[in-house]
């Protein structure tokens, strides 16, 4: 591969995972990671690493031209709930960083761009059961109005200046190896590092909250295969729907009891559960599927029993530290 990799926000929940994968297929110092502060030990010693504020447009076009960029993958957003508090500033960050990078391709410096939408786009006025690729959007998050605004301009720079952005809306991600990133599908990771040390957690979304979620080496799968697919397979250039398990906190719960007999739940929703209603409970992916091959590899079972494994794991190595 002619170039470098750059991934700004790479110390996030998805960034992390994300670099050393990369890093993995193409090679430690071909992938250069960035944010704006430091990350887990592994991705800071496994290749090279810039401090990066997103919005910082002349410092992107910097490490662009020294490190010869190619490819951006650009994961730095303020989510769901935190952009709840604070509305301009998540909306600065989720906005500018995405202008930065789609005018740097346009000029011809970089060739291919991922940036990641969000299941958030869809609305309470969206069909909330499979819901289709196409669709009505009306997003009542902060969150959720960017990155549907995100993907309206990701489709203009391609129609318009042949930009090559590819993008995927994310559902929920599962991860035991990052902490959750201030999102409303938070739950599904605190659920387990609770039923682990504590045997019990009180979810703050209602036990039949049903959304649509994915174990993150999915989620990384999906990031990778949609970026090394051919540009002709990549027909719908907003953002593809993306999708592998739904389920509700009480499913959830019920499936970690397997593992863990004792295991209880207690419900008290608080302003996440408003979110969480306005979202689908299950989606659509078939044509990601038909037109670049996306397949899932985890299901309920197989990634509870993933997570209990990881999050014990972790636990044991912190506790040894």
């Amino acid at each position: 591969m002619a170039g470098r990799i750059l991934i700004i926000g790479a110390c996030g929940q998805i960034g992390t995972e994300l670099t050393l994968k990369l890093r993995e297929l193409h090679g430690n110092e071909a992938v250069v990671a960035s944010d704006i502060r430091e990350g887990a030990e592994e991705l800071m010693q496994s290749g090279p690493f810039e401090i990066l504020n997103a919005t910082d447009e002349q410092h992107i076009r910097e490490i662009v031209d020294r490190y010869d960029i190619k490819q951006v993958y650009l994961m730095a957003a303020m989510l769901s709930a935190t952009a709840e508090k604070a509305p301009m500033k998540a909306w600065d960050l989720n906005m500018d960083s995405l202008f930065h990078i789609l005018n740097l391709a346009k000029e011809g410096k970089i060739d291919k761009i991922f940036w990641p939408s969000s299941i958030a786009v869809f609305g309470p006025t969206t069909p909330k059961d499979q819901t289709p690729q196409t669709t009505i959007m009306e997003p009542t998050t902060v969150y959720g109005i960017s990155k549907q605004t995100g993907e309206r301009w990701c489709e203009y720079f391609y129609r318009k200046f042949g930009v090559d952005v590819r993008s995927i809306r994310y559902p929920g991600i599962i991860s035991y190896k990052t902490l959750p990133g201030g999102g409303t599908t938070d739950y599904a990771i605190e659920i387990f590092h609770e039923a682990i040390k504590n045997g019990n957690y009180t979810s703050f979304l209602a036990s039949d909250a049903a959304l649509p979620m994915m174990y993150m080496d999915d989620a990384i799968k999906a990031t990778v295969d949609i970026m090394e697919a051919p540009a002709e397979k990549i027909k719908i250039r907003s953002s593809y729907n993306l999708a592998a398990i739904s389920f509700t906190p009480e499913i959830l719960a019920e499936e970690i009891k397997k593992h863990i007999p004792d295991f209880e739940i207690n419900y008290e929703p608080d302003f996440r559960q408003a979110i969480a209603e306005s979202w689908p409970s299950s989606i659509d992916d078939s044509a990601a599927r038909e037109h670049w091959g996306w397949t899932h590899e985890f299901d309920l079972e197989k990634m509870t029993a993933a997570m209990l494994k990881g999050v014990e794991e972790t636990l044991k190595e912190n506790a040894s530290k």
